[in-house]
């Protein structure tokens, strides 16, 4: 059995923009339904969420007959972790919360076999479809794809440097800790977060660096791309859930009141 390309590391390597979505409901049969609704790739988050291991193999299981790549974001930099879901068939990784060239250096060590990392070595599991593919391990590198994440005023400022370490395939703001971090929490709008936000997308702009973000507003969305982000997911499962549920028991909420009264 030949690897499978990932689609996503060739789409944005080439320049063209992804769209995304969060999952954060754990959910095998949620992520299955957002997996045919037409975007580009899936981040099931680990960080925030109520999701483990095996929640996420069955999320990634259930998304397989669909042409979209699952992104993972661990709950920290672990190598053990970052060995683990490797292992599981999780090509695709967001890092949330990295501060530093060496600490980018390090998470890209991980995720690579010795000589030219750390990884630890399995002769079989799910990644290499339990060991029919071939040559997994000397070529697993290139179809893992590789996101950190800039969550704080000092990660902004080493942003560059983070987003050129060999290995790193695309940096990611996450607005809601670097407001929190700069003095604005809760407040991603704030003039100081948002020109933050901008310093850090707009190195798309100098050459191969590729830049993401999540927001869940649309004008905020269309203003990043415009800033020179390609990896933008626009909201997440469970935003689009009670977003839907409220608004349909709001309109119904006059005949809940005259039915009271």
């Amino acid at each position: 059995m030949e690897a499978l390309k990932n689609p996503l590391k060739a789409a944005l390597k080439s320049g063209r923009f992804q769209l995304g979505l969060w999952c954060s409901l754990g959910s095998s049969v949620v992520t299955e339904v957002l997996a045919g609704s037409g975007y580009d790739w899936l981040l099931i988050d680990a960080e925030h969420s109520p999701n483990d291991m095996m929640s996420v193999l069955h999320q990634h299981q259930a998304a397989t007959g669909y042409p979209v790549e699952i992104v993972v974001r661990l709950p920290h930099h672990d190598n053990s972790l970052i060995k683990q879901y490797l292992d599981l068939g999780i090509r695709s990784l967001l890092i949330p919360n990295v501060q530093s060239v060496e600490e980018a250096r390090a998470i890209v060590a991980a995720t690579r076999y010795p000589p030219n990392g750390v990884r630890g070595f399995s002769a079989s599991q799910r990644a290499n479809r339990y060991g029919r593919t071939k040559n997994y391990h000397g070529r697993a590198s290139d179809e893992i794809f590789l996101a950190l994440q800039i969550e704080t005023a000092v990660a902004a400022r080493e942003a560059k440097a983070i987003a050129e370490v060999d290995g790193v395939n695309a940096i990611f703001v996450g607005p809601g800790d670097l407001s929190a971090d700069i003095g604005a929490l809760g407040n991603p709008a704030d003039a100081t977060v948002q020109e933050t936000i901008h310093s850090v997308l707009a190195l798309a702009s100098e050459g191969s660096i590729v830049t993401g973000i999540l927001t869940p507003n649309e004008t905020d969305a269309r203003r990043y791309t415009e800033w020179g982000a390609r990896m933008v997911a626009v909201g997440s499962d469970l935003g689009l859930l009670c977003s839907a549920a409220d608004g349909l028991a709001a309109r119904f909420s006059d005949i809940a009141a005259a039915k009271a009264g």
